[in-house]
């Protein structure tokens, strides 16, 4: 609750601008997490200091900029990228090696569901930047298909909680299984789109 409350003041302080370069270094790696990055934003605005709707516009930007970002710096660098201290940190070679193998068997459904796996996320999209199995577009694609999920739940749990913050606490503990909830009647969605379609093919 201390470092929502910290956020909540940064970002009153200094409004859209922040929650977008808090979002896009989460991208990066930065050790804040992106779920309460996305609440204090939506608190704000619950507070009346910013809009909602411009909060959530704000997040999804904040969020699929930071993750192209680090695709596009595996995508110009390859495996060179390890070289960079920064990322060799992060990105170890046993790590960018497995995965790497994830990505060359299953590139889309990992890249998709990268988002919910907030340790694994930055080393994925990294590596996926260095793989010829995923373009930018795909990827901005598969990306936006998984924030279009996660980032909306947390920003207007910021806004309806706002006032509550012990309740907010509690309805993000539950947002995380509402998201994953979400997720899965998206997954199901997808299965379902996808059997027909094969088996409209095969007709």
């Amino acid at each position: 609750m201390e470092f929502l409350n910290l956020l909540v003041h940064i970002f009153s302080e200094y409004g859209y601008l922040a929650v977008f370069l808090v979002l896009l270094l989460c991208g990066f790696g930065l050790p804040v997490p992106e779920d309460i990055s996305l609440v204090s934003g939506g608190v704000i605005a619950g507070l009346g200091k910013a809009d909602p709707h411009l909060m959530f516009l704000v997040g999804m930007a904040g969020v699929l900029l930071g993750d192209a970002a680090v695709f596009l710096i595996g995508r110009v660098y390859g495996v060179r990228v390890l070289r960079i201290p920064f990322f060799a940190k992060i990105v170890t070679p046993e790590r960018f090696s497995k995965v790497q193998d994830k990505i060359s068997k299953y590139g889309n459904w990992v890249t998709f569901m990268a988002r919910f796996m907030p340790g694994l996320r930055m080393p994925i999209y990294l590596t996926a930047g260095t793989s010829d199995r995923i373009s930018f577009y795909r990827f901005v694609a598969l990306d936006f298909l998984a924030a279009i999920i996660s980032v909306p739940v947390w920003v207007y749990l910021g806004y309806f909680g706002a006032h509550n913050f012990e309740t907010l606490m509690t309805w993000v503990h539950q947002g995380q299984l509402t998201v994953f909830i979400i997720l899965g009647i998206a997954i199901l969605g997808f299965a379902v789109f996808y059997f027909i379609r094969k088996k409209r093919s095969a007709s």
